[in-house]
């Protein structure tokens, strides 16, 4: 593949259906190298720059890890130490790093859209590691890499997406990539405050089949895959919005063992309290695989970007 040589990736609306594919192919073939040697030579003499602006731990370690077992070479922006503390924008500290000619820059950002404004004035190719409410591109491509592993395919797959939609990053941007797959049928399953947004719906109506539900148990059985995501306190506009919200949904072992049908259960993590560590113990419980899963899916994506 060399459509993506150079490429920044922003979003999940950039990828094709057959660049998700191949995309797929390069994680296994990598999966099965990795396996043999935990360090390649792909990346020999290139360097990361990991600038993340908001915490992360899947993110950043997998993206860590897999330019370092591609042979890579990472440089990571601590925040704490740096001029940021002093009042130096984050448009300055990101133009120092790329003046440092890395290859690439991943980047996160609490600031919806900042990778997009961005763009532009930094030379490196830039991977949005998730900006704020708005997307998370490379979490989409591990979910439906995750999906893609457990069931065999993705056209034709029934997906409830539940929790907080509306200031989550990672709904959307699933949303998005599965509108690139056939005979999607999505529930979104949120309580009301917290549906997904008014774009998100636009953008894939008319490409999947969606339903508006606030009741899991309604629709479970129909499912293939429980998408389960946590209350997101920190970008509510509200304290009181969190404690009035709290606790208004939750996947437990009891609850899934009373259907007839159960389906994988995913969760980009961290969790809280909307999915109990019961559920850890089901066959269908699937996201430490699916943090597992970034790792070779990251590493694919930095070796068809760099094109090494």
């Amino acid at each position: 593949m060399t459509r993506l040589k150079g490429m920044d990736i922003l979003s999940a609306k950039q990828f094709s259906r057959s660049d998700v594919m191949e995309l797929f192919m390069v994680a296994e073939e990598l999966r099965r190298e990795f396996s043999g040697k935990k360090v390649l030579e792909y990346a020999r003499g290139r360097v990361m720059a990991t600038v993340f602006l908001e915490p992360s731990t899947r993110t950043k370690l997998s993206f860590q890890f897999a330019m370092k077992r591609l042979g890579g070479d990472v440089i990571d922006f601590d925040v704490s130490t740096s001029s940021l503390v002093k009042g130096e924008t984050d448009v300055d500290t990101l133009r120092i790093i790329d003046g440092y000619s890395p290859d690439v820059i991943v980047l996160r950002q609490k600031k919806p859209g900042f990778p997009d404004e961005v763009k532009d004035i930094i030379d490196a190719p830039i991977i949005n590691a998730g900006d704020g409410w708005n997307e998370h591109p490379t979490q989409a491509l591990l979910d439906v890499y995750t999906i893609w592993r457990e069931l065999g395919y993705v056209d034709g797959i029934t997906i409830g997406i539940m929790g907080d939609l509306r200031y989550g990053r990672t709904p959307s941007s699933l949303s998005y990539l599965l509108s690139k797959f056939s005979n999607i049928k999505i529930y979104y399953i949120a309580p009301k405050p917290l549906q997904i947004r008014d774009e998100v719906v636009e953008y894939v109506r008319g490409r999947v089949e969606y339903r508006l539900v606030e009741n899991v148990e309604e629709v479970i059985e129909e499912l293939d895959v429980l998408y389960v995501t946590r209350l997101q306190k920190e970008r509510l506009p509200d304290p009181s919005i969190y404690e009035k919200l709290k606790g208004s949904y939750c996947i437990t072992k009891n609850m899934l063992m009373k259907h007839k049908k159960i389906p994988i259960i995913m969760h980009p993590l961290p969790r809280t309290w909307e999915l109990d560590t019961s559920v850890d113990t089901l066959p269908q419980a699937k996201y430490f695989q699916q943090a597992q899963n970034g790792l070779y899916i990251r590493a694919a994506l930095i070796k068809e970007v760099l094109v090494i």
